[in-house]
């Protein structure tokens, strides 16, 4: 009668193991179907689009106002680099004229008033190809000095500069400029785009952007444009009584002077 027990008993404990092992085999098999997935190129496909579109905000951003090199266009007063590998004869620095025209040895004038520097190397490219074949040709901007704005008023160094992008923000023209001085009234600041028409003007919170770190007050700026930081209302009171004050001092200083030099000399006398 026993052996029946052992038996039931034997049996009880297999089912008991393969009822526990059954969810690890179902991970198991899960993983393993997914480890043998064959990855095709419409997936990797995917994945680079997925990198390329997380990447694209944080490249504007850096592009946006800054240095932009490849979009930026040429005017009057830039100057080039042109290098054609293995072909010393047609490379040099050219500044563009102030018709917005290249003077190229061996071609003549070229038109490059609104060119990216890719574009001009198309045009290179296409030029010397009838003299070279297959021109390696490549251009740098070595200055730029085709646009241009301004700031003035309290600043550490008010004055013109010089942009290296078709825009350029309100933030790094101030640090451009030396930042505010202590008499800034940063809130009341403005940008003066000038017209034919008469200028128009925008009031910007330079505080706010670089105190508060309020970046939609970080405006672009355009070409020609001036940024105009305000004195305070103190500081333009000390400005009018501080030429007074010193004049004041200035006409009593003689008479304390003549005091003191009538008292040495009896100083000496004794």
């Amino acid at each position: 009668m026993r052996q029946p027990a052992l038996e039931t008993r034997s049996l009880f404990v297999l089912f008991l193991c393969a009822v526990c092992m059954l969810p690890a085999s179902c991970v198991f098999a899960q993983a393993t179907t997914a480890e043998e997935k064959p990855v095709t190129l419409e997936d990797v496909k995917a994945m680079a689009k997925d990198a390329e579109q997380k990447a694209k905000p944080q490249a504007a951003a850096t592009i946006k106002g800054g240095f932009d090199p490849l979009n930026y266009t040429l005017g009057a007063e830039d100057v080039v680099e042109i290098t054609v590998m293995r072909h010393p004869e047609f490379s040099g620095t050219y500044a563009v004229s102030q018709e917005g025209k290249l003077q190229y040895k061996f071609v003549g004038d070229i038109q490059v008033t609104g060119m990216t520097k890719v574009q001009l190397e198309a045009k290179i490219h296409e030029i010397i190809a009838k003299f070279v074949i297959s021109p390696e040709v490549n251009v740098t901007i070595t200055e730029y000095k085709s646009k241009v704005f301004y700031v003035l008023g309290e600043v550490g160094q008010p004055g013109k500069y010089y942009m290296r992008s078709e825009t350029i923000s309100v933030r790094d023209a101030v640090v451009m400029a030396g930042l505010p001085t202590q008499a800034a009234a940063m809130r009341k600041s403005k940008i003066i785009t000038p017209s034919d028409k008469g200028g128009r003007e925008q009031m910007v919170d330079i505080y706010g952007l670089l105190y508060s770190g309020d970046l939609n007050k970080n405006l672009m700026m355009k070409p020609g444009d001036f940024l105009y930081i305000p004195s305070t209302v103190m500081a333009k009171v000390f400005r009018v009584i501080s030429p007074v004050s010193n004049a004041v001092g200035t006409a009593v200083s003689p008479t304390t002077s003549a005091a003191s030099g009538k008292t040495s000399a009896q100083d000496l006398a004794r």
